[in-house]
């Protein structure tokens, strides 16, 4: 694939191109990014976000910071510190920064084998990616079949498509293989407030793909599962622990809680570096970004005369709290779809399909 997918990308001068997702689903824009300081913040204000691509771009970041400093390792680790605290939650970021330094600890020509790995590490995201979809949509043609159906509906929550991980995504990508094999597939898309995620790039994405898709209030869920309007649930991951605990983004728990009230499969779709073996408990041990207040009492959107703006929703004094994430434990997840297959949320079943 050459350093090239379709949310990120070495552009001609071979540095690293992105698109800039605050900017969706309004204007279609790029960043290029040409030192560590730029991977970092583009990491934290969110011009990237998603599990898997925070980890592509760390892996270029490496390949980034090895230009500037000129073969010294040493300094090359203080960058790459930089870069793997951008940002708290999300397990893919720190393990693309250390496979790459572990790589790279005894190179001799570190910006030639840093592009080398981060394109090496990529190529194995997207091909992981395209897995995730073949045996995620093998559950949506099981689930049509057991429930003599022609038409599926599906639930997700949050970005998990190509703009979250390289090259399919992972929520999405058994969503656009059953566009591919025919199957009547519309989508339920929860609009992820406070960010706005599902509404402003899930929606995006899947208009662009002509995937039929309902933009919902996040509340909404629960009533649609009720009346019998939601045949599965399907979610990404930021960090998934040893023994299933999932964390994702803020309001993955509570369409958890109602999929298991109303006996709806619930699965969530990751690549192999989502797992973060060293936790065994995800709800006491996963840290939960804590995010500026700001995201929770503006929104941004189109005026009437076709303008962008960012407009305050509440009383300006008063305060607000933002949690990132929060934790579903493994009780109430039906599955995990990997690049392995499915595995259950489950610490033995886990250790067995990927330390095994």
């Amino acid at each position: 694939m050459q350093g090239k997918y379709r949310a990120l990308w070495l552009n001609d001068d071979e540095f690293l191109e992105v698109i800039d997702q605050r900017k969706l689903p309004f204007e279609y824009k790029t960043k290029v990014l040409k030192t560590t300081d730029e991977v970092v913040m583009a990491i934290k204000d969110m011009t990237v976000r998603g599990a898997g691509v925070i980890g592509s771009v760390a892996a270029f970041g490496i390949y980034i910071a090895a230009m500037e400093v000129k073969g010294s390792y040493k300094e090359l680790k203080e960058k790459a510190l930089l870069i793997r605290e951008s940002r708290p939650t999300a397990v893919n970021l720190m393990w693309a920064v250390d496979k790459m330094m572990e790589f790279l600890k005894d190179s001799t020509s570190l910006v030639s084998d840093a592009k080398e790995f981060a394109i090496q590490l990529n190529d194995k995201e997207a091909l992981e990616s395209q897995k995730i979809a073949e045996y995620g949509c093998d559950i949506i043609e099981d689930i049509l079949k057991k429930k003599n159906k022609t038409k599926i509906n599906i639930l997700t929550h949050c970005n998990a498509g190509w703009l979250a991980v390289i090259d399919d995504g992972t929520a999405l990508a058994p969503i656009y293989e059953a566009k591919k094999r025919g199957i009547d597939v519309h989508v339920w898309v929860d609009e992820t407030r406070p960010r706005n995620q599902g509404a402003s790039l899930t929606a995006w994405e899947l208009t662009q793909s002509g995937v039929k898709h309902t933009i919902i209030a996040d509340n909404t869920g629960g009533h649609l599962m009720q009346i019998g309007e939601v045949d599965m649930v399907i979610t990404g991951a930021d960090r998934v622990s040893a023994n299933g605990d999932v964390a994702n983004k803020i309001g993955t728990y509570l369409k958890a809680l109602a999929a298991f009230d109303n006996a709806i499969p619930f699965y969530v779709a990751i690549p192999a570096s989502t797992f973060d073996f060293d936790i065994k408990d995800g709800i006491k041990e996963i840290p939960i970004e804590l995010r500026s207040e700001d995201e929770v009492k503006y929104m941004r959107g189109v005026d009437s005369e076709g303008k962008v703006r960012e407009v305050l929703i509440t009383p300006k004094d008063s305060p607000a709290i933002n949690y990132g994430f929060d934790v579903t434990p493994a009780r109430l997840i039906t599955g995990l779809i990997t690049n392995k297959g499915v595995c259950e949320a489950d610490f033995d079943k886990i250790q067995e399909k990927f330390r095994g």
